[in-house]
């Protein structure tokens, strides 16, 4: 009879266990479904990457930031070597300075031709009608000289004067006719002084154009300073956004190559949480679906995300992946980018939850794991 009792109490025991352990997975332990119109899943934070490179070749003279830092926009990360560039700059100032000198020179040429050939011209046009007035003077000279020696030696030939006078009027033509042809190669040369004179507009042409050559030498001579420029610009490098420094490739004193990565930077504003969708869900998902990402960092902060992406292909289930059915293999990749990062609260590398939201009406609930 002990023993009977001894068996019923330990029965009752049992029962009592199991009814209670029953309450506690009922009142406290039992998840409750997520309500339809909603879809869960999880995942890491991931961001957008951007690798900073250098565009020349040179040796790393400084390096400004160690892996973890916080990075703003513009920031200096890195300076190379530039001895030789800014030789190279030093150079091209020099070149650009005498360019500019000879150009200056040039214009001053120019200016003054441009004074000188309008007085060159009235000057040559003087001449010219000095020319021809002693032309005009010398052939009536001339016209004179040879009716006297026409009529003195008449004279002289008849005997009423004498025969040296009839000489020296002979003497005086023959010099009158001589001061024509002197004064007509006067003429002539006066004529091509006004004819080489009248030459000058093309002289400021062609000066005009030798300005504009030697101002072509000048841009030529600043785009090299440019380039030089350009390339120690270049040598020190800066940060293309904000965000966060995840990997230094190199150290101060190392040789790089050209277009070699230095730095891998996230930016914090632009990140995204990667998760995977079951097949047999994945229907309910499409883009711009509004989410919201829970962190155990900040449980009780969900931070609001929007559907940016939707795989077109299953894929099996990676491993670091959970999913309320077992049996499902199939998965769809999709990232929820978030709406702000505010303080930057969130880093890549995080472990979340998300839960996507496809019918308006449902009520935001937790996700349910």
């Amino acid at each position: 009879m002990a023993k009977f009792f001894k068996r019923v109490v330990i029965l009752l025991l049992l029962v009592g266990c199991t009814a209670g352990g029953y309450y506690a997975w009922d009142r406290w332990g039992r998840v409750e479904p997520l309500a339809d119109g909603l879809v869960q899943a999880n995942g890491r934070i991931e961001g957008d990457h951007v690798t900073v490179a250098s565009k020349f070749a040179g040796k790393i003279n400084e390096i400004l930031v160690r892996e973890g830092e916080s990075v703003e926009a513009g920031q200096v990360l890195a300076r190379l070597s530039s001895e030789q560039v800014k030789a190279k700059l030093r150079q091209a100032e020099q070149a650009i300075e005498a360019a500019r000198a000879q150009h200056r020179a040039a214009q001053s040429g120019l200016e003054l031709l441009k004074q000188e050939v309008p007085l060159m011209i009235d000057t040559a046009q003087a001449s010219l009608e000095h020319a021809k007035a002693v032309v005009a003077k010398a052939q009536a000279a001339e016209q004179q000289s040879a009716r006297d020696a026409s009529r003195f030696s008449d004279l002289a030939s008849r005997g009423t004067i004498d025969k040296r006078k009839g000489e020296e009027a002979q003497l005086a033509w023959t010099v009158a006719k001589n001061d024509v042809r002197v004064a007509e190669t006067a003429l002539t040369r006066a004529e091509k002084q006004l004819a080489e004179a009248n030459l000058g507009s093309r002289r400021v042409h062609a000066k005009a154009q030798e300005l504009e050559a030697l101002a072509a030498q000048v841009a030529g001579a600043e785009a090299v300073r440019d380039e030089a420029q350009s390339v120690l610009d270049d040598l020190t490098i800066t940060a293309p956004a904000a965000g966060v420094i995840t990997t230094r490739v190199v150290d101060a004193g190392e040789i790089v190559a050209a277009g070699s990565p230095l730095f891998d930077l996230v930016n914090l504003d632009r990140l995204y949480l990667k998760v995977y969708v079951p097949e047999i869900e994945i229907g309910h998902v499409r883009l711009d679906l509004p989410a919201r990402i829970h962190t155990d960092a900040f449980p009780d902060n969900p931070f609001p995300a929007t559907v940016r992406y939707v795989s077109s292909r299953a894929e099996f289930t990676p491993k670091e992946v959970q999913t309320t059915d077992e049996r499902v293999k199939l998965v769809y990749a999709v990232k929820l980018y978030l709406d702000e990062n505010p303080d930057h609260q969130l880093t890549p590398g995080l472990p979340a939850d998300a839960v996507m939201r496809w019918k308006e009406e449902t009520p935001w609930m937790k996700p349910q794991w």
